[in-house]
């Protein structure tokens, strides 16, 4: 009887913690998420053109996400086309920033925003590389589209008869799929169109895998494009660089 009664109090006050926490308010979930991310590639490599002269480029950024859908971040990345090409001052870096807003509906994603290409340095006498562009994307499951519109001449592209080559637009295709054992196949088809100048639109495309292992996230592709890059086109540098040639692209990154 009295180990009994000796029990039960043992289990009563086993229990009052319990009902105290029961009692405690809920924590509520943060509003919003600031995220960071950085990367080192075998190359800088953008809508199939080569940024950084077959050399690797190092990157990172930042990503603000309020859960209404509003979202704001900033990206950089090492270039060296610039310099290359011999446009002022040059730069050797590309500083992004953008804007948007983005939500999901059933199965199905959308997403409107503002990217604002910036490269620091000073382009007396040649037409500045900052590029505005508006994008539209959609996604369902492992797929996804965009399409984005310049505002702006398109990276400082302008025709052989002086135009601008504001209205220039992108169109992309994307698909992600798991595969498994922690590995995703990754597919890319992209159609860049350059206002006025058919020699400077093409076609680029991307097939790779993704993994991640040892707390990063590695990915291996095959890049390529019909981009006019011989000698005396438009993707042809100074270093005798076909620009949208096709190659192998190696990226590790980090979440943090």
């Amino acid at each position: 009887m009295r180990y009994s009664l000796i029990a039960s109090a043992l289990l009563g006050a086993l229990a009052l913690p319990q009902v105290a926490s029961a009692d405690e308010p809920a924590k509520e979930e943060p509003s919003y998420t600031l995220t960071g991310n950085v990367s080192i590639v075998s190359e800088y490599i953008y809508r199939g053109i080569g940024q950084s002269n077959r050399k690797p480029a190092i990157q990172g950024g930042f990503d603000f996400a309020h859960n209404s859908g509003f979202y704001l971040g900033t990206w950089g990345s090492s270039i060296s086309w610039l310099n290359d090409a011999d446009v002022g001052e040059g730069s050797s870096m590309e500083w992004d920033f953008y804007g948007g807003y983005k939500g999901t509906v059933g199965d199905f994603g959308y997403d409107v925003g503002l990217l604002q290409y910036y490269y620091p340095g000073n382009f007396d006498g040649f037409t500045s590389p900052n590029t505005t562009e508006g994008y539209v994307g959609a996604s369902w499951k492992f797929l996804s589209a965009k399409a984005s519109y310049a505002f702006t001449n398109l990276f400082g592209a302008q025709t052989p008869e002086g135009k601008d080559t504001d209205g220039s637009y992108y169109l992309e295709l994307n698909g992600t799929y798991e595969v498994g054992a922690g590995f995703s196949a990754v597919g890319h088809v992209g159609y860049q169109s350059v206002k006025d100048f058919d020699d400077a639109s093409y076609t680029d495309w991307k097939l790779g895998v993704t993994k991640d292992f040892l707390g990063l996230s590695w990915g291996l592709y095959y890049v390529g494009t019909n981009a006019k890059g011989k000698e005396g086109e438009f993707y042809h540098n100074a270093f005798g660089k076909d620009l949208g040639d096709s190659r192998a692209l190696l990226t590790v990154s980090k979440t943090l």
